[in-house]
C-alpha cells in the first residue's frame, strides 16, 4: 500500500480536480490622480481674476482712469500714510500693478510677478489693520477684507504656478512649481517688509487744539 497522502478529492491520475484559487482583488480600478483640465481651466480663470483686478488698479494709479488718483494724487496718499519717498513708491507701485497684473493674467513669471503683487497687498493690510476686516462694517471701504483677498489668491498662484494654459507652459519654474513658489513667496514677503521698515515712518499725531477759558 503507498505511503504517499492521499485526497477524496483526487482522481485517480494523482491530479487535484479542485486546484486551489487565490483570492483576487475584485474592487474596481480608479483611476490614478493626474493633472487635468479643469485644474488648468480654473488657474486660468483665477489668474484672470486676480491680474485683471491688479491691472485695473495700475491703470488707475498711473493714467488716472476710471476715477483714479494718478501718481501725484497716489503719491500724495502714501505720503499722508507715512512713506518716505512718495512719488517713486507711487511709480513702482503702479507700474508693479500693471506689469505683475498683465503677467498672471499671461502666466508669464508667474511665481515671481505674484510675489510682487502679495507685497503690495501685505503692506495694505499693514495699514489698515486697525481699521477692520469688513468693508460693510463701521470701517466702510478702509476695511481689509479685499486685500486679504487678493493677497491670498497671489501666494496660491505663487505656488501653484500658472498651468498648462500659460506662456509659462514647460519652463523650469512651471515644471517644479513647490521649489520655485518657495523661493518667490520669500522674495515677496521680504520685500514688504523691507519696504514698510525702510520707508515707512508713523505720521506725527493731529495737533491739539485748546479752546482758551473764558477771560484766559
Amino acid at each position: 500500500m503507498s505511503e504517499q497522502p492521499t485526497s477524496i478529492f483526487s482522481d485517480s491520475s494523482g491530479t487535484n480536480r479542485y486546484p486551489d484559487f487565490e483570492p483576487t482583488d475584485t474592487r474596481p480600478t480608479r483611476r490614478p490622480l493626474v493633472w487635468n483640465a479643469g485644474a488648468d481651466l480654473g488657474l486660468l480663470l483665477l489668474r484672470i481674476g486676480v491680474g485683471g483686478t491688479f491691472l485695473a488698479h495700475g491703470m488707475q494709479k498711473v493714467f488716472g482712469l476710471w476715477g483714479g488718483p494718478g501718481i501725484g494724487g497716489f503719491a500724495q496718499v502714501l505720503e499722508d500714510f507715512g512713506f518716505q519717498q512718495s512719488t517713486t513708491l507711487a511709480w513702482v507701485t503702479g507700474i508693479g500693478e500693471l506689469v505683475g497684473g498683465a503677467c498672471v493674467i499671461l502666466g508669464a513669471v508667474t511665481p515671481l510677478a505674484a510675489a510682487g503683487l502679495l507685497a503690495i497687498m501685505i503692506n495694505v493690510v499693514w495699514l489698515k489693520l486697525g481699521n477692520g476686516f469688513f468693508i460693510s462694517g463701521p470701517a466702510g471701504p478702509d476695511g481689509f477684507e479685499l486685500e486679504v483677498v487678493l493677497g491670498l489668491a497671489a501666494g496660491a498662484l505663487v505656488l501653484t504656478g500658472p498651468g498648462r494654459i500659460a506662456l509659462d507652459n514647460g519652463r523650469a519654474w512651471h515644471r517644479r512649481p513647490a521649489s520655485w513658489g518657495v523661493l518667490c513667496l520669500v522674495i515677496g514677503i521680504a520685500a514688504a517688509v523691507l519696504i514698510r521698515i525702510l520707508l515707512h515712518v508713523d505720521p506725527p499725531p493731529p495737533p491739539t487744539v485748546t479752546t482758551p477759558l473764558p477771560g484766559g
